[in-house]
């Protein structure tokens, strides 16, 4: 299988937790998801009451400089422990 069928695979997996992952696992995922698919951090940074946004922003810009084959690679093995930790439906 390739780097970009397991990626969408654990993709599609991540939303058959059993639970929600911690808010600390979801920020990982959502950084190495944006860093595989769009690369490098290219909006500004939210305003000072957005905070959501602005973790968010600081998790993927967090990420700035990983090549998008590497947070892939990332993404699968993160989606692999929480299935292992949380399990799927």
């Amino acid at each position: 299988m390739s780097l970009d069928e397991r990626f969408e695979k654990a993709a599609a997996e991540v939303k058959e937790l059993v639970s929600s992952p911690s808010d600390a696992d979801l920020l990982e995922l959502y950084a190495l998801y944006k860093q595989a698919t769009v690369g490098d951090c290219n909006t500004t940074r939210p305003g000072m009451l957005d905070f959501k946004g602005k973790a968010k922003w600081d998790a993927w810009d967090g990420k700035k400089g990983l090549s998008q084959d590497e947070a892939k690679e990332k993404y699968v093995a993160q989606v692999t422990k929480l299935i292992e930790s949380i399990g799927k439906k």
